[in-house]
């Protein structure tokens, strides 16, 4: 059973399972939620339809002295601004065209398939990878999850 959770100026978080957590909050197709508590840095799954955690999660996660809510991709400006920017780096030729690709479903789809056609993908993934890192650094320090 972990401690209570307090407020602490400097706290351990896995920055990758941070990420997980961002990309399952930002899921449409799940109504999950996801908290960090702000003296251990644990993350605590929450859904209505699944049982994400082994334990039982704290009953006072609304409380914004000891948990922090994970935002979304949109919340951290990691969603569809990241495709923009990097094809205006790697095919502004193209950037009408991924514009236009995520008006309609199927977006990343769509443009992973454009990306792989430039033999960009890998690319695409590693500067996504970098921003999100970055993203989240930048949102710990903002909550005062880590000292920056």
């Amino acid at each position: 059973m972990d401690l209570p959770c307090t407020i602490a100026s400097v706290i351990d978080i896995d920055l990758s399972e941070l990420q997980g957590a961002v990309e399952w909050v930002s899921d449409s197709t799940s109504d999950g939620e996801a908290f960090i508590c702000r003296r251990t840095g644990r993350i605590y799954w929450i859904s209505d339809e699944d049982i994400v955690d082994q334990e039982d999660p704290p009953s006072d996660l609304d409380d914004p002295m000891r948990f922090v809510p994970v935002p979304d991709k949109y919340e951290l400006d990691i969603g569809t601004k990241l495709a923009f920017d990097y094809t205006n780096t790697h095919l502004p030729d193209r950037y009408n065209e991924v514009r236009s690709i995520f008006r309609r479903r199927g977006a990343y789809g769509r443009f992973k398939s454009l990306l792989s056609d430039h033999r960009l993908l890998e690319g695409w993934y590693a500067y996504c990878d970098e921003k999100t890192q970055a993203a989240l650094q930048e949102w710990c320090k903002s909550e005062g999850l880590i000292d920056g």
